[in-house]
């Protein structure tokens, strides 16, 4: 009997020689499963809990938020309505033109005189500029009228021609301007354009509408 055999076992217990048979630890697989299962749930129930105090400190009212801004399809179409201004708009024949050559050329003056009352503007006065303007007209032309002449007489007689200077002084009648040539003046604007800057002066606007 061999030293390592315990007294009394024999047989299939009998250890003889130098070999034993070697003791293992159990396989600890089940509690491994149990472990990581444990952590999902414990996840799950964190992340539940976190959704439940994220309701409660926001009411509780998941529903969709409805914007209170009115909808563009909802709106009535607006129509265009002229502007104060060209309701009070002076028709050419409505306007007295007084025209002065302010240039070196001669015949200027008479010229631009026939040109405007083709066009149905009233001619008034025509002669030589003044000493104030006589020579002092760099531009094309320098428009003068009284104060309430600038959202009428003036802009409807600056459709005639492209860049000219609107200015006013003390005159009362506001239906009489001053059509003053300067240096730089060749002719008036052709008829075609003139009409087009005169349709688009009295034209209507619409009025302009939120976008959304």
């Amino acid at each position: 009997m061999s030293m390592l055999t315990p007294p009394g076992m024999g047989g299939e217990y009998r250890i003889t020689g130098d070999k034993y048979p070697r003791m293992r630890r159990p396989k600890r697989r089940p509690r491994l499963v149990l472990v990581i299962v444990a952590s999902v749930v414990v996840a799950g129930l964190i992340s539940w809990g976190t959704l439940q105090l994220i309701d409660v400190f926001s009411g509780g009212d998941n529903k969709t938020v409805t914007s209170t801004k009115p909808s563009c399809m909802t709106r009535p179409a607006t129509r265009p309505s002229p502007t104060p201004a060209a309701k009070s708009l002076p028709k050419p024949a409505q306007i007295t033109v007084n025209v002065f050559n302010a240039t070196p050329r001669s015949g200027l003056a008479k010229e631009t005189a026939d040109g405007l009352k083709k066009r149905g503007f009233r001619i008034g006065e025509v002669a030589n500029a003044s000493k104030e303007y006589d020579k002092k007209v760099p531009g094309t032309a320098v428009l003068l009228g009284a104060k309430s002449a600038t959202g009428a007489a003036l802009p409807v007689l600056g459709t005639q021609l492209r860049g000219a200077d609107l200015k006013t002084d003390s005159r009362a009648k506001a239906t009489e301007v001053d059509f003053i040539i300067g240096n730089r003046f060749k002719s008036l604007s052709t008829k075609a354009d003139a009409d087009k800057a005169l349709a688009a002066l009295t034209a209507p606007r619409p009025t302009p509408t939120p976008s959304c």
